[in-house]
């Protein structure tokens, strides 16, 4: 099982304050049951954060036009908006809303050439909500196609998340499927996509980082 790099540094400390409490219950703990439990409950919880933090093995199905999932999770929003930042053009979004169970390495939904990339520091609101396209911290990611199509997506951190990996830089050119970054605890993907783009998913459905068509571009 492959392990997000960014993230060893995260499960060394769950590891390391699970041990510390582990070995103060079973020195000084008086209640043998409720020790056994919180123990039994740490061990879940190390386990859990091990495989929060995997890079899944995924047969990647995308292209310079084949639009795949960037993340796990569940469709929450398809909608024709205006794109403020970098295209400053009508799109159509697509969002995926990722909970706690969801794996939240991310991945490259087209083949083609990052043309932006930017951080933006914010809030912390519930990843759901409308608003948290703008104000949450996010990244914002444009990938250009060889046929010249904007592919844009941001990385958006929930309640939660504490810290958003990126691995884009301007100019370099990407796959689909490969590994762009992750996100830490609940999170969500915005997809901005051409109008011309032919959606191939709907509000509800579960996708799978990419294997799941998202759209194909015309």
């Amino acid at each position: 099982m492959k392990i997000d790099k960014n993230s060893y540094g995260t499960i060394a400390l769950v590891y390391f304050i699970g041990l510390v409490l582990s070995t103060a219950l079973i020195l000084f703990g008086k209640v043998r049951w409720l020790d056994w439990a919180i123990l039994a409950f740490v061990l879940a919880f190390c386990i859990w954060q091990t495989l929060f933090f995997r890079v899944p093995v995924r047969r990647a199905i995308g292209d310079d036009k084949t639009v795949t999932a960037v993340a796990d999770g569940r469709i929450v929003i398809i909608d024709r908006v205006f794109e403020p930042e970098y295209l400053k053009r009508d799109c159509i979004q697509i969002s995926i809303y990722m909970n706690f169970w969801d794996v939240h390495a991310n991945f490259w939904p087209v083949s083609g050439e990052v043309q932006y990339y930017r951080y933006h520091p914010g809030k912390h609101l519930l990843a759901f909500k409308p608003k948290a396209s703008e104000d949450n911290e996010h990244t914002s990611v444009c990938i250009k196609t060889p046929g010249g199509h904007d592919v844009f997506f941001k990385q958006l951190a929930g309640t939660f998340a504490r810290r958003i990996v990126c691995y884009a830089k301007p100019g370099m050119q990407v796959k689909a499927g490969d590994q762009c970054g992750i996100i830490k605890f609940g999170s969500r993907i915005d997809m901005y996509l051409p109008l011309d783009a032919n959606i191939k998913t709907a509000l509800g459905i579960e996708p799978r980082a990419c294997e799941t068509v998202i759209a194909e571009l015309a």
